[in-house]
């Protein structure tokens, strides 16, 4: 049996080091800070304690169990439940702005990777949320804020997408996913990305999104996944 020495130890900590700085050139350190703020600001519970304060509710314990937008319109009305969205969007928009503080000068690439460490950090935030036990959203909102500091106009696509898809199905869970799957290809195709890591992360989203759509995916499947209804306040579907 091979057991690790202390130099293989130090052989890998230095291979991670060169690849992680030659993503972003800083110390391996701080890009472990940043990333670690970025998870906080994103772990902010916005439809818990939105929920709580004005409503007394949990919403994570009616409707689809999610502390999302959608689950907070469905459960407690566009009342709270735009404060929740616009409040998710900034989530992931203000996390990227953490780049400002970085203390290097990243150049161009080194600058958009950095973003997408950050916007990772967030969207880990609000999927696990460290304030309110791990459980959360899906991520779709702060995805959005996320994806407008990092590539403005390929977000506008995807919303283009994402209104399309909800005109013709009134089914915000399969809008968002066909939203995030045509982010890769809005961003490599479209736009021609030169950005291995901004491709990379463009794929690895839309992966995410439809993980965190898995039981929405079956619910459509069996024609069970509700629908919205703009002409009411709430949704009698869960």
């Amino acid at each position: 049996m091979y057991i690790c020495s202390i130099g293989d130890i130090h052989q890998i900590l230095n291979k991670l080091l060169l690849c992680t700085e030659s993503i972003v050139p800083m110390p391996l350190y701080q890009i472990i800070l940043f990333l670690f703020t970025a998870y906080l600001i994103g772990s902010i519970p916005t439809a818990v304690w939105l929920g709580k304060l004005f409503y007394e509710t949990d919403v994570r314990r009616h409707g689809s169990g999610n502390a999302g937008a959608t689950n907070t319109f469905r459960t407690l009305g566009p009342k709270l439940g735009v404060p929740v969205l616009l409040i998710d969007i900034l989530k992931g928009y203000l996390a990227l702005q953490l780049l400002h503080l970085a203390p290097a000068t990243l150049g161009s690439a080194g600058f958009t990777n950095f973003q997408l460490i950050l916007g990772a950090g967030a969207l880990i935030g609000h999927i696990y949320p460290v304030y309110a036990g791990f459980k959360g959203g899906k991520g779709i909102a702060s995805l959005l804020g996320v994806m407008f500091a990092i590539h403005p106009q390929a977000t506008l696509a995807c919303l283009g997408i994402f209104s399309l898809v909800f005109y013709l199905s009134k089914i915000v869970s399969l809008s968002s996913m066909s939203a995030a799957m045509s982010f890769p290809f809005i961003i490599i195709l479209v736009f021609r990305t030169e950005n291995k890591v901004l491709a990379a992360f463009s794929v690895i989203i839309a992966l995410l999104v439809l993980y965190t759509h898995r039981k929405n995916i079956i619910r459509i499947l069996n024609g069970e996944e509700p629908k919205i209804k703009l002409n009411k306040q709430k949704s009698n579907n869960s």
